[in-house]
């Protein structure tokens, strides 16, 4: 009972890490506006970029690369811990349980960033609290699905269009590289989750309505004129 309350636990330490409202932060703290009420209204860092700037943007896109890391990591930490404590009883096999453990510490974080509690459930898309996750958990997939994403984002200047690109590329990778099956898991539901959470840019990237780097989206060009 101690082993299963104690990883509950565990995974609401990872939601809540990920449920900090960086985006949402720097906007309160830097111009006293709710960023969720400007532009896309996502709490993410391209809507940071284009309502408070690149440096708020690059700071809030690290912040979100870490909580996906620190997750991970503390997940790894966390869970073999549990096996040393003596009142810690288990059947199950540390070897076994640890890459599940990864896997719903990712799921957790994840869904923190984008559902967040401190903001009625709602947050960003997940794609860099995403990134941090792979880099921490397999970084090789990390670093193949962030080269895509700035490749992507380099030609056509477009943020959403590389984040999409950059998860299937991470689904393209975990599947041909040797990875446990938990991790595997992850990956998969987690970059189908990001691009879900994409589907609006999706029907303006269809429509070609899809604001670049350097230009307003329809809503703050409408924000603009008021």
């Amino acid at each position: 009972m101690v082993f299963w309350i104690a990883s509950v636990v565990g995974l609401g330490i990872a939601y809540l890490l990920g449920s900090t409202p960086t985006g949402y932060l720097a906007g309160k703290l830097l111009k006293g506006i709710d960023i969720r009420e400007h532009g896309s209204k996502s709490t993410g860092a391209t809507n940071v970029l284009r309502t408070l700037g690149k440096w708020p943007a690059l700071v809030v896109f690290l912040v979100d690369v870490l909580k996906g890391v620190g997750a991970i990591v503390f997940a790894r930490w966390f869970y073999p811990w549990l096996y040393t404590l003596p009142s810690v009883t288990t059947a199950l096999d540390p070897q076994t349980w640890a890459p599940w453990a990864v896997c719903l510490a990712g799921s957790a974080v994840l869904s923190g960033h984008s559902r967040s509690a401190w903001l009625n459930f709602t947050g960003g898309k997940s794609a860099a609290t995403g990134l941090g996750v792979l880099l921490a958990m397999s970084w090789p997939v990390g670093l193949g699905a962030f080269a895509v994403f700035g490749v992507a984002v380099a030609i056509f200047r477009i943020v959403s269009l590389g984040s999409i690109l950059a998860a299937l590329t991470a689904i393209a990778l975990i599947c041909g590289l040797a990875q446990p099956a938990p991790y595997r898991l992850l990956v998969i539901a987690g970059s189908l989750y990001v691009i879900v959470r994409h589907r609006a840019n999706i029907q303006r990237l269809l429509a070609g309505t899809e604001p670049r780097l350097g230009r307003n989206s329809p809503e703050s060009k409408a924000e603009s004129q008021i």
